[in-house]
């Protein structure tokens, strides 16, 4: 483990708290009201987890889009309600286990997915302007690579 007085680690938590903030959605939001109004529909965190859920190849619920929004069942049931009141998801009855509803992006909600990586990436690539491709590349392995360090000792146990 490394010490908690080590310069890098603190620099580290330093740029998460500064990142945190850049990415909140009220400063996204600003950039995002002259380019793409839709890329930060209200739903666009159920859309996430639900996409997350697919690329993992496990039923979406109300439950996992709370826990993978660290947000409790109340919240996370009014979110995915506000989302598939938008036309963005919609419920499909579980066939293994009728009392449970399952979460799927609609069409709508696939195409607004889209836009909101597309203005994702657009923001970082502004954001690496000027880097080099070798720099791109490093800071890409090592972030994927710390983020995932970070998920296993931040995981629920």
């Amino acid at each position: 483990m490394a010490p908690e007085s080590d310069e890098h680690v603190e620099t580290v938590e330093r740029a998460m708290v500064a990142l945190r903030r850049s990415q909140s959605r009220r400063a996204l939001a600003r950039l995002a009201a002259d380019h793409r109004p839709t890329a930060l529909s209200s739903g666009a965190e159920v859309l996430d987890a639900i996409e997350q859920a697919e690329e993992a190849q496990t039923p979406a619920t109300v439950t996992s889009v709370a826990a993978a929004l660290g947000i409790d069942q109340p919240r996370a049931s009014k979110l995915v309600a506000a989302a598939v009141e938008a036309g963005l998801v919609r419920r499909v009855a579980d066939q293994s286990d009728g009392r449970r509803a399952l979460l799927v992006r609609t069409a709508s909600g696939r195409r607004v997915s889209a836009e909101i990586h597309a203005f994702r990436r657009q923001v970082a690539g502004q954001a690496m302007d000027g880097w080099s491709a070798r720099d791109r590349a490093d800071f890409a392995r090592l972030l994927s690579r710390f983020v995932a360090a970070l998920s296993a000792v931040t995981a629920d146990r």
